[in-house]
């Protein structure tokens, strides 16, 4: 929908293109965006570009990071004998929302799909190699989301960390708290049978 107003319209074309952005919601940001003043509208890009230009990622474990090392890695109450792996840095914050987890994390930066072009070379498979090799990591947890491209790079780093003595988990996936069996998929069914616990 063209608004007659070029500036508007590009605008709301550039709220559409991000992730999870509706047209109908990129619309009402667009609007919203019109009644800040000027101020406002300048502190907001300018918090754009001041994130585009200063984030980075950390050199230990590639989350995002202002700083050459992320908090968590700079945390010396962490434990750094486990190292749990995820895709992006989304992931790492879904984590730490849940205030459980207290070892190292790494992120991966995306997952191996051959279909899509992106191969071991293009995550940061190496750098977690490195990270494992040093000997102090016991345990690496496999967090990656249970799709093919994800259960396809938790198996191949899984087989790279074999001759380094750790032990590789995975998450376990199965039924989610307060849902009806009767709705769950097959695959959501064996993946709960198969990781069941003992009460």
């Amino acid at each position: 929908m063209k608004f007659g107003a070029l500036p508007l319209t590009k605008l709301v074309e550039q709220f559409a293109s991000l992730p999870g952005i509706g047209r109908k919601t990129a619309q009402r940001l667009a609007f919203y965006i019109l009644t800040l003043t000027k101020e406002q509208a300048k502190e907001f890009a300018d918090a754009i570009l001041d994130a585009h230009e200063k984030i980075r990622y950390c050199s230990v474990c590639k989350n995002y990071t202002d700083r050459e090392h992320c908090e968590i890695c700079e945390d010396e109450t962490r434990d750094s004998s486990l190292i749990c792996v995820v895709e992006d840095a989304k992931d790492v914050a879904a984590f730490e929302r849940t205030r459980e987890y207290r070892g190292l994390y790494h992120v991966l930066g995306g997952l191996i799909s051959p279909m899509d072009g992106i191969g071991p070379d293009q995550i940061f498979v190496k750098e977690l190699l490195v990270r494992v090799q040093s000997g102090e990591v016991r345990e690496v947890i496999m967090a990656t989301n249970p799709t093919v491209e994800g259960e396809a790079t938790a198996m191949y780093v899984g087989r790279l960390l074999k001759p380094f003595g750790v032990r590789v988990s995975r998450l376990a996936y199965g039924i989610p708290v307060g849902s009806d069996l009767e709705y769950a998929d097959e695959v959501t069914l064996f993946k709960a049978l198969e990781n069941r616990s003992e009460i």
